[in-house]
């Protein structure tokens, strides 16, 4: 079993324990029980539809090649330099530049860009994004990436639902329910934590250097990632919480402002430029 399948396994387990102390916290047998019954569904989320949540989120949507003839070009080129499956591609039609990859392995995964992307990069920036998310299915960080996507819309769904479920055990007043929606906002954001821990921002280094190693062209790269900064700033998404979830698998932070924030695991575009041109300088010198 490749590591981040383990990663990815301890992650949920533990991001489960967390839900079901949270529900004993909250409203005592009934609140654990309602906390397994969703740890459970998360379980069966993940299974079924782990490396499709995203998609939906996005509302993407497949695309042909006859669609998309030079997005299939380039990103055949590059999966062939990488000796690696061909993924699916799906087109997201938003403003907002951005790529994401998903899925349990090469074999079944698949890469997004949004329209904003297409029309902001030019052609070797848009190779420097693609190999990002070619890199990303090259270490499988896609499966424990499916895991955190759905692991943070579950948070969300707790976060939605305390206000909704009487979880406390007094019927002669609301304080209960009061206190255990404010102490499960509380909690969201330490969720939010356990999944930055597993998913890991070293993740987004390393497949920046080996895009960058692929495609021999870091300075594009940087570019890209630039754009993608700016852009988020002008085109942000929808403050939501189904696309909160789907915020780590980005190529860059989609939500530079608000809550969404919180479910960002991207480190600062800033450093990931150094780097990048930290790694040309190392093999100009070289």
């Amino acid at each position: 079993m490749h590591v981040n399948a383990v990663r990815a396994v301890g992650l949920f387990v533990g991001a489960g324990v967390l839900v079901v102390a949270g529900g004993w916290l909250l409203g005592a047998a009934a609140g654990a029980q309602f906390g397994l019954a969703l740890v459970v569904c998360a379980g069966i989320l993940v299974h079924l539809f782990g490396d499709t949540l995203a998609l939906r989120a996005m509302r993407a949507h497949p695309v042909s090649e006859i669609e998309q003839p030079e997005l299939y070009r380039v990103v055949r080129e590059l999966a062939t330099a990488a000796r690696q499956p061909m993924p699916r591609l799906y087109l997201s039609r938003v403003r907002s530049p951005n790529a994401f990859a998903t899925g349990r392995n090469p074999r079944r995964a698949a890469v997004c860009c949004t329209t904003g992307l297409l029309r902001t990069l030019n052609e070797d920036e848009l190779r420097g994004v693609l190999s990002h998310e070619l890199a990303h299915i090259r270490s499988h960080d896609t499966v424990i990436s499916s895991v955190a996507a759905t692991l943070a819309g579950l948070i969300a769904a707790l976060t939605l639902v305390t206000f909704l479920l009487p979880l406390g055990e007094s019927e002669e007043t609301d304080m209960p329910n009061l206190l255990g929606g404010l102490l499960l906002a509380l909690l969201a954001p330490l969720a939010a934590v356990v999944v930055h821990c597993g998913v890991g921002r070293h993740r987004e280094f390393r497949a920046d250097e080996e895009a960058a190693r692929l495609t021999g062209d870091p300075e594009s790269l940087a570019s890209a990632l630039r754009k993608l900064e700016a852009g988020a700033r002008t085109h942000p998404l929808p403050q939501n919480r189904s696309l909160f979830a789907a915020a780590h698998l980005m190529t860059a932070n989609p939500f530079p402002h608000g809550v969404g924030r919180l479910f960002s695991a991207h480190p600062p575009v800033a450093e990931r430029v150094r780097r990048l041109r930290g790694l040309r300088r190392g093999w100009d010198l070289g």
